[in-house]
């Protein structure tokens, strides 16, 4: 009797083992290798629109295709490399003409120099000719005559005028291209079960905004956005929605509008996974219902088995979208930015306004 007991027991194990060794042992397909890929482009908002090809071939993964920097071009080869089953990326991305094209520097105003007063030269006093003096009047004594004799005394010559140089010419706005990619360090969470629509979120600029190699703002600088719209994921049903759009730049002491694209960002249902797990515990539950008492034993068993998978549905919720603080987002700028250039950080701006 005990003997029936062991072997139902190691038949049991065996149908488990096997079950759960052909679950994970099956590699990604070259399909869902490049489905992933292709994923992960479309959650990215600098990626999002762009015609990029994937090709995967025994884990291999050659990209092709056209994106606007070199940042977008180093993000899409990570994503790829992420992604299970894949064991080499070959990068053949190219940069568009727009983002290779050089943009011509602001030409700075001529300055015309102030014109420099020249000073009047002094004018002697005149002095009677001694001859008509002696005609028209009698002869003096000898005192007399050394005193008018003596020479008059010049007058000083004016100061020449100082002129005051006019004042340097006020710096020129420098344009941003639309276009450019924004990448911000978010310093508040955003998670889709406590986000509401129309909340504002703070970032700062990760990396330094440049124009033509010349760096117009550096990085560090406050970044505000919003939340345009927020879905969160229901118990048994839905997928989590969140999409976030910046809205102003902080530069200097001044703050700048900007018109960014949205990021978009979707969660996983979990409504096919957990009716799965249900087929799953009732198949197992006959199994073993089979082996215990053989036709009856099996549909008690998928009746258990089946109330094991509607519990693990039950308490399962869809997947939630969570941004913790120091999440790097890549936004691109969807219109032409007006800033005044500088080269302090934000930091050392903020010690001069208190000086």
């Amino acid at each position: 009797m005990q003997s029936k007991v062991y072997l139902r027991l190691i038949a049991v194990m065996l149908v488990v083992g096997i079950g759960l060794t052909i679950g994970c042992s099956k590699p990604p397909s070259d399909a869902q290798v490049t489905s992933d890929i292709q994923s992960k482009f479309n959650s990215d908002s600098g990626l999002q629109g762009k015609q990029l090809a994937v090709d995967t071939a025994n884990g291999t993964v050659t990209l092709s295709g056209a994106v606007d920097n070199e940042a977008q071009r180093d993000a899409a080869a990570k994503y790829a490399a992420s992604v299970p089953g894949v064991k080499q990326v070959v990068n053949n991305l190219t940069l568009s003409q727009a983002a290779a094209a050089p943009m011509p520097a602001p030409s700075a105003p001529e300055e015309t120099p102030a014109p420099v007063k020249k000073p009047k030269p002094s004018t002697p006093r005149r002095h009677a000719d001694s001859s008509a003096s002696q005609r028209d009047e009698p002869a003096p004594n000898s005192s007399s005559t050394m005193a008018s004799a003596a020479p008059a005394t010049p007058e000083p010559a004016p100061a020449p005028a100082v002129t005051t140089p006019p004042p340097p010419p006020p710096p020129q706005k420098v344009t941003i291209p639309s276009g450019t990619t924004l990448a911000v360090r978010l310093v508040d969470t955003i998670d889709s079960e406590t986000a509401t629509a129309g909340q504002t979120f703070h970032a700062t600029l990760d990396s330094p905004l440049s124009v033509d190699g010349d760096v117009v703002v550096p990085s560090g600088y406050d970044v505000e956005g919003h939340v345009v719209d927020v879905q969160s994921a229901g118990k048994f049903a839905g997928k989590s929605l969140l999409k976030l759009q910046l809205d102003r730049i902080s530069v200097g002491s001044k703050y700048y509008n900007i018109q960014t694209d949205q990021y978009s960002r979707e969660g996983s249902s979990r409504g096919k996974n957990t009716a799965a797990k249900v087929g799953a515990g009732a198949a197992i539950g006959a199994i073993i219902g089979g082996i215990a008492g053989g036709g009856k034993g099996a549909a008690i068993g998928a009746a258990s088995g089946g109330g094991i998978g509607g519990g693990v549905q039950a308490a399962t919720k869809g997947q939630q979208i969570k941004l913790p603080s120091e999440t790097v987002l890549n936004f691109t700028l969807q219109a032409s930015l007006n800033v005044l250039p500088t080269t302090k950080g934000p930091r050392e701006g903020h010690k001069m306004d208190q000086q």
